[in-house]
């Protein structure tokens, strides 16, 4: 993959901000205090939003978020981790009347989990946080778990249509609705969205369509001109999904093999968003930003919780030249 320099501007990502409390767990749970030993218990970086930032940052991408914590140890934690990762945090408020939201994952050695989260902080980011004085010199403005956004809700769409107004790029990674409803206005923000990152459950409930494609389909026909569906596949790697003259055209990126054993899954979806947003504002190509985005969701795979083993650029590049990408 030829170099690329940041050539889109700054991201900008908006969203939730708490800490991810990984329990390796082998075998049932059992209550009735009952003291079980796990193999390992990791606190990390945890919040689709503040992932896919240090995510973006690793990959040498000028990166801010603008999030809520609270004033707690939890809070003071993701101050020093995410200035250690490389993500600007003076937008980063805090709020002493609320405790820093928290993610336990209860991880399986087949990758799947189960997460409880206490909300805190969570969903206390509001769009009129995000002025035009910040937005300036911003090329991709980011909003992560979207249904996790309450105060972001109502003016959701607004903030998208005035920053492609002013020129930026917008991008949402829906992720899963604890309510279920996959609504939230969902829809009208996706009129004034470039990107949606999403998986088959979460495409198919925010169209109530039964089949992926259709349900891919169903985003395109709210996207404005030009706009692109990433759904995450998984084990399975990822798809784009675009119009052009008047065709859905589709290309397809399979997971590589890389070496070491799974680790577990957790904020893999939100690194490949990170690769993705990371090509895009570097100027690749359709191909060689959903091979990085890709690369980066499978290496992220390799470590415990969301960042401990986001790549480097170097390392993403290389590792993007195994990912076997087919159009459609």
């Amino acid at each position: 993959m030829a170099a690329a320099e940041v050539t889109g501007g700054r991201l900008l990502v908006v969203g939730e901000l708490c800490v991810d409390l990984i329990i390796d767990v082998d075998g049932e749970l059992r209550f009735g205090q009952h003291e079980q030993l796990v193999r390992a218990t990791t606190l990390t970086m945890g919040s689709s939003s503040a992932i896919t930032a240090c995510g973006a940052a690793a990959l040498g991408i000028p990166t801010a978020l603008l999030s809520v914590r609270g004033d707690d140890a939890f809070g003071r934690f993701l101050d020093e981790e995410l200035g250690r990762r490389g993500v600007a945090t003076d937008r980063v408020r805090v709020d002493p009347s609320l405790p820093t939201g928290a993610s336990t994952h209860l991880t399986r050695p087949d990758g799947d989990r189960a997460i409880l989260t206490s909300m805190g902080s969570i969903g206390t980011v509001a769009a009129e946080e995000v002025d035009d004085e910040l937005l300036a010199g911003v090329g991709h403005l980011h909003v992560g778990s979207y249904f996790l956004q309450h105060a972001l809700h109502p003016g959701a769409a607004a903030l998208f249509a005035r920053a492609r107004a002013l020129g930026v790029q917008t991008s949402v990674d829906g992720n899963f609705d604890p309510a279920e409803e996959w609504d939230s206005g969902i829809l009208a923000l996706l009129a004034h969205c470039d990107v949606y990152f999403g998986n088959a459950e979460e495409l198919c409930g925010i169209t109530a369509r039964d089949r992926f494609d259709d349900a891919v389909e169903a985003v395109l026909d709210v996207m404005p001109e030009g706009g692109v569906v990433i759904g995450k596949l998984g084990a399975e790697g990822a798809v784009a999904a675009r119009r052009r003259d008047g065709a859905t055209e589709r290309i397809v990126a399979s997971t590589p093999a890389v070496d070491g054993p799974l680790v577990d899954t957790v904020g893999a979806g939100d690194t490949l968003a990170a690769g993705y947003l990371a090509a895009r504002l570097r100027g690749l190509p359709p191909e060689p930003a959903l091979a990085l985005a890709v690369a980066c969701g499978t290496a992220s795979t390799r470590g415990a919780g969301g960042v401990g083993a986001q790549p480097e650029l170097a390392t993403a590049r290389a590792l993007a030249e195994r990912v076997a990408v087919t159009r459609s």
